[in-house]
């Protein structure tokens, strides 16, 4: 019998599989080749070591957001700000990274450097949120273009090259860039940085007694605060840890993945992360997978709009469709009350 504490893994999987066959159909309609287009899209991000490479690079700051929003959303707290702090801490790496004298050193302190910043800044919308109860998704959307006004000004003004002929840094120290560790690809040891970060994170909610008040103050807030929980403090901290995650993953993706800083607008890893998390259901080692599905798809999609007559806007539609699914909670709720009818009647 199917036990229902994986009902919600089975939910999850069911909105891919829905997504997927939806996209399919689209496909059938739009292309005049919708079995080539098909196969591009299911088959050339797995077909050579460099496509496969470019999912896992793509699917490294997803894992970042992911995780970093999983906790939040494990407090019930939506909180959006991991897309500015993306975008600062990503700023305040490289500001680091273009200077010299650090050695070996030099990625650690830049990576460091914008993790802290990153759970400062994210700090503020928990702070407020714990004191005065302040709504955090307006406060951390607040943040996220005050952040991209603040570090374009830096960036025009403070550490744009003129030379470079575009809107971007000094090019950073050599010795400052994520080494690769995959021959034929671009992926980069910030691959290892974010895995040991999953980790961590999933041995601190499930395996830690902050981990359990957060999971308590997130499941009830009130009944926390009975227990003798501080739930102020939990919000608090939960941020700071989020914020450090989200700015390690924006440092490490300017690192890794550019040789000059040149984002002149907000990456969109704030929505994203949202997506993994929810995919993952705010599981940390589960956000792995919810980052490689996404990061094949868009892969797929990119290829497809390439090889094919199916634009890559194909991958809006399948993660509206997931996103959709996913938040609606009637979704296959009448199976799932149907099994605790059967558990209740078989237990009494």
């Amino acid at each position: 019998m199917f036990k229902l504490k994986y009902f919600e893994w089975f939910r999850t999987l069911a909105v891919v599989v829905i997504a997927l066959l939806l996209s399919l159909l689209i496909i059938s309609f739009v292309s005049e080749q919708p079995w080539h287009t098909m196969f591009i899209f299911l088959y050339e991000p797995i077909s050579s070591l460099s496509h496969a490479g470019n999912v896992v690079e793509m699917a490294i700051p997803l894992m970042f957001a992911g995780v970093s929003l999983a906790l939040l959303f494990k407090m019930n707290m939506f909180n959006l700000g991991a897309e500015g702090i993306f975008y600062f801490s990503g700023l305040v790496a490289a500001s680091i990274a273009i200077r010299s004298g650090l050695g070996f050193l030099h990625p650690a302190v830049a990576i460091i450097a914008g993790g802290l910043v990153g759970a400062l800044i994210m700090a503020i919308p928990g702070i407020l949120k714990a004191k005065w109860n302040a709504n955090e998704l307006v406060t951390s959307l607040m943040f996220n273009s005050i952040l991209l006004g603040v570090g374009l000004y830096l960036l025009n003004y403070k550490l744009r090259d003129a030379a470079a002929f575009q809107t971007a840094s000094f090019k950073f120290n050599p010795d400052a860039v994520l080494s690769r560790i995959i021959p034929g690809t671009r992926i980069h040891s910030g691959l290892i940085i974010v895995l040991l970060c999953i980790v961590g994170a999933h041995l601190f909610m499930y395996k830690t007694k902050w981990g359990y008040e957060l999971r308590m103050t997130g499941s009830n807030r009130e009944f926390a605060e009975y227990s003798g929980i501080k739930t102020g403090r939990v919000i608090v901290y939960v941020h700071l840890l989020a914020g450090f995650i989200a700015g390690v993953g924006g440092s490490v993706e300017v690192l890794g993945m550019h040789t000059r800083f040149d984002w002149t607008s907000l990456p969109g890893y704030g929505m994203d992360g949202a997506l993994v998390a929810m995919l993952a259901k705010n599981n940390p080692l589960a956000v792995i997978g919810s980052a490689l599905f996404l990061a094949y798809i868009r892969v797929g999609a990119d290829m497809m709009s390439r090889l094919s007559d199916v634009p890559a806007e194909m991958i809006s539609i399948i993660q509206g469709v997931i996103l959709l699914l996913v938040s609606a909670e009637q979704f296959l709720k009448f199976w799932k009350n149907r099994m605790l009818l059967k558990e209740a009647q078989k237990n009494g």
